[in-house]
């Protein structure tokens, strides 16, 4: 049984039309932010154990894996837009010190240089709690994409966000559909 298929390409293309360090930091945030696309992938793969409604669990799967290929995506914007930058133009930028520790690499980091933990995150041993907080994540992570998209004039990299804050929203619809399902088994429960 074959459980992944990788083909190499992104889930949506990935254009910018110019280099901008700047923007590179903010978009970093949706790399290794609180509300990024690890922090999604990593919630749900690690709930998912727990969840004792299979249709759920599948959900669960399916958005967290394509979280990946969202962080997949946030990658690549952030190397297309520091494509040949200096040492200066990061440090102008606000990313010296991101440059002094990993150069042109990147690191689970916000917009501020936090390193990434799994504080981002919760998993409370209650199904409706954590998809609670699953639509939560999602719609901060639509914010953060609307945000991002208006601070770029690039109209390339906009597209690509613009696709990203889609798919938060489809999840945050999925995720309520998940919720739905959840409260009707609860509500079937006999409780003495």
């Amino acid at each position: 049984m074959q459980v992944w298929i990788y083909e190499k390409r992104l889930q949506h293309p990935v254009r910018v039309s110019k280099r901008d360090v700047g923007m590179a930091k903010f978009l970093i945030t949706q790399y290794g932010g609180p509300d990024g696309e690890l922090a999604a992938s990593l919630r749900y793969l690690n709930q998912r154990y727990a969840m004792k409604n299979r249709t759920a669990v599948a959900i669960l799967t399916d958005i967290a894996t394509e979280e990946f290929a969202h962080l997949e995506m946030i990658a690549t914007m952030v190397y297309k837009l520091i494509d040949g930058a200096t040492g200066e133009e990061m440090r102008a930028a606000g990313l010296g010190g991101h440059y002094a520790d990993h150069g042109h690499d990147l690191y689970y980091t916000d917009g501020n240089g936090v390193p990434f933990t799994a504080s981002y995150f919760q998993a409370k041993g209650d199904s409706i709690t954590n998809i609670y907080e699953d639509i939560d994540a999602e719609e901060k992570a639509r914010a953060v994409y609307q945000n991002l998209i208006d601070l770029t004039d690039d109209v390339d990299l906009q597209d690509g966000l613009i696709f990203l804050r889609e798919r938060e929203i489809v999840h945050s619809q999925r995720f309520r559909e998940v919720l739905a399902i959840l409260r009707e088994e609860e509500g079937k429960k006999t409780l003495f």
